[in-house]
């Protein structure tokens, strides 16, 4: 644990006047984004990290981070008013958004939505706080076999619970490892797989092919299908009487479900790959279960349903932050693409950061205490903007959204081979995609693909290249058996799936 001067310095870093700006900025930019169906916080942040390079690293990082956030709630704005949720977050919260906002109350169901998802989202940066510390120094008393196993148990951890297939998950995993091994040897320091372009001594740029294969290519989808997409009706925010106040007795009838939903993000956040999607519809169905209590059925306009999701998507943002200061494995997009932000600044993300940045990391908590905050002001002051915001033609949205790629990758790599390496790294990304293949498997296993080698390496050495020595390393093994159970248990319920479809298909017909 740092010592309690560095925390008070790392706070103070975070509440300076240009921390404060950047926060808000990101805030306000990932509401708007995250209010455009299509666009997201994800996408934004892909675009933004190039442009991050001239900030200070902490300013960066907080820009990124409100940017995060703020999209968190963004999501839920066309979810409410015209059952289109801007990000899949936000997709249990059209259940009863909508039809709160049918009957009337479209300023209620939203303004919900954004109390809850500040409530859910601070639960989990509290959490955050309080168990990265120690699970970083718990990390930092492995060895390299004991981190080996602890990789592959997240590999299988991530490529089963992401996507519809655990093969699938598990092939991306190793092509990104693959994509790993470009450039310069670790270990003996020679050049690989180069195909004679220097550009790649290197290896291949994180930032070029993290946008070019979560931003460039989600624009070619879009662009693809939006020709098929008819447009949404609008719910105007109109009347201010009290049908659209939301009382604090409102919002206090919730708690339970809100507590409920913090507590199912963090703990899905807190496990590589689950997503906050998953602990939307979680936290919605125990909601459910629970009771219905005063108000509206579920799926009618019921507060509790609103409540119950949005802390829990929001809930995630913070828990992903867990593995990946912890022990240096990103959680989700948004905790991979933070890694990209580390590495432009010369930070290498991982437990030994509460030792050489600890005032940085602590300055980083700071700032999401404070983007919590802007969120709920921004929210609260420009309800009304993000519904025009919804509104804007997709002809102006995707056009510059690519210019924006073009430009920040070309900064951030120097030259034009950036773009060449981005755009390719779109077209495999927009296949991949199709074909079923989870491309966030692909990227945290390029990520983490160096590490894994080294790591690898120097297990071979310490087991004299005898496998069955790690009989010797009882955390190593447990992690392989956890590994193996994972990966059957996973396996075998995805297969339970695929013939349940396959038997609903045939009766349907």
């Amino acid at each position: 644990m740092p010592e309690l001067a560095i925390i008070l310095a790392g706070l103070g870093d975070a509440f300076t006047l240009a921390n404060l700006v950047f926060v808000a900025l990101g805030v306000a930019a990932g509401q708007m984004v995250g209010a455009i169906p299509g666009i997201g916080p994800i996408m934004a942040m892909a675009i933004a990290i190039p442009f991050t390079f001239a900030l200070d690293p902490l300013v960066a990082i907080s820009f990124l981070v409100g940017i995060n956030k703020g999209g968190l709630f963004g999501g839920a704005i066309p979810a409410v008013l015209i059952n289109t949720p801007g990000t899949p977050d936000a997709a249990a919260t059209t259940l009863d958004g909508y039809p709160l906002a049918r009957s009337g109350k479209p300023v209620k169901a939203a303004r919900m939505a954004l109390y809850a998802s500040v409530t859910g989202d601070t639960v989990s940066d509290i959490v955050l706080i309080t168990l990265a510390a120690p699970l970083a120094g718990m990390a930092l008393m492995m060895g390299p076999v004991e981190i080996l196993a602890l990789m592959i148990f997240a590999f299988s951890i991530i490529a089963g619970l992401i996507g519809d297939s655990l093969v699938k998950g598990l092939i991306a995993a190793v092509a990104g490892l693959l994509l790993a091994t470009v450039g310069l040897d670790p270990e003996h320091g020679t050049p690989r797989f180069y195909f004679g372009y220097f550009e790649l001594y290197d290896g291949a740029s994180l930032v070029a092919v993290a946008i070019g294969m979560l931003a460039v290519a989600e624009i070619f989808r879009r662009i693809v299908a939006a020709r098929r997409a008819g447009p949404q009706p609008t719910i105007a925010l109109e009347g201010d009487g009290a049908a659209q106040r939301l009382r604090f007795g409102e919002y206090w009838g919730c708690r339970a479900a809100m507590a409920r939903g913090a507590a199912i993000g963090t703990l899905l956040g807190a496990i590589p790959g689950v997503g906050s999607t998953a602990a939307a519809f979680m936290s919605y169905a125990a909601t459910k279960k629970a009771g219905r209590g005063d108000g509206p059925d579920f799926g009618a306009g019921n507060l509790r349903g609103i409540a119950a999701t949005e802390s829990a998507n929001s809930a995630v943002m913070g828990a992903n932050l867990i593995p990946l200061l912890g022990i240096g494995i990103p959680g989700s997009i948004g905790a991979a693409l933070l890694i990209s932000a580390f590495m432009i600044h010369g930070i290498q993300p991982g437990p030994l950061l509460f030792r050489t940045q600890a005032q940085l990391i602590y300055g980083l908590f700071g700032a999401m205490l404070m983007a919590n905050l802007m969120n709920l002001l921004i929210g609260q002051l420009s309800l009304r903007l993000w519904v025009r915001v919804i509104r804007a033609p997709e002809s102006v949205i995707f056009p510059s959204a690519l210019l924006f790629c073009f430009v920040g990758v070309y900064l951030s790599t120097g030259g034009l081979f950036g773009v060449a390496l981005m755009l390719i790294a779109a077209c495999v990304g927009y296949v991949m995609t199709a074909l079923g293949y989870p491309v966030i498997v692909f990227i945290i296993a390029f990520f983490l693909g160096g590490g894994f080698e080294s790591a690898l390496s120097q297990s071979l050495v310490i087991l004299d290249g005898n496998p069955l020595g790690v009989v010797g390393h009882p955390v190593a093994l447990g992690l392989l058996a956890l590994a193996g159970v994972t990966v059957i248990w996973l396996g075998r319920g995805q297969r339970d799936k695929v013939d349940d479809k396959t038997a609903g298909d045939g009766q349907s017909d």
